[in-house]
């Protein structure tokens, strides 16, 4: 079989082009989704968080949304800090209740103790911070 030299147009490969530029950013965005890397939105900082002790309940926890971080008290006087962000597909997590920081997008539950998975379909643990106390406030680096 022979091959046979066909012109390509410039509309037909500016076509390519334009598609090729819409196609690789959103595929590029969807990689990183099982693998718990954030895929921009709600992306943590890097700066330190804060939060009093005293606000953050024994056998509970607080979401810091600026900061996409979760601090935990499982037991009187210890502290916990985890990324905010669900391992599953990169939503923020939203809620702590029944002893699990929550993802309401598809479900998944995390421990207060280590962050790790209670319930799917998230199967890898939330990311743990370091959490100390100085006085009556909880720092996460």
């Amino acid at each position: 079989m022979s091959a046979k030299s066909v012109p390509v147009g410039r509309r037909t490969v500016l076509r390519g082009v334009a598609a090729a530029g819409v196609a690789v950013p959103l595929l590029a965005a969807c990689a990183g989704e099982e693998s718990g890397s954030p895929s921009g939105v709600g992306s943590p900082s890097t700066s330190e968080a804060e939060v009093a002790a005293s606000d953050v309940p024994v056998g509970g926890g607080t979401i810091l949304e600026d900061e996409m971080v979760v601090v935990t008290q499982p037991t009187e006087g210890e502290f916990k800090a985890f990324s905010a962000v669900c391992t599953h597909q990169s939503c923020p997590v939203q809620a702590i209740a029944d002893g699990t920081i929550n993802c309401r997008c598809h479900g998944s539950r995390f421990s207060l103790e280590d962050g790790s998975v209670v319930q799917g379909p998230a199967n890898a643990p939330l990311e743990a911070k370091t959490a100390t106390v100085e006085d009556d406030t909880v720092r996460v680096s």
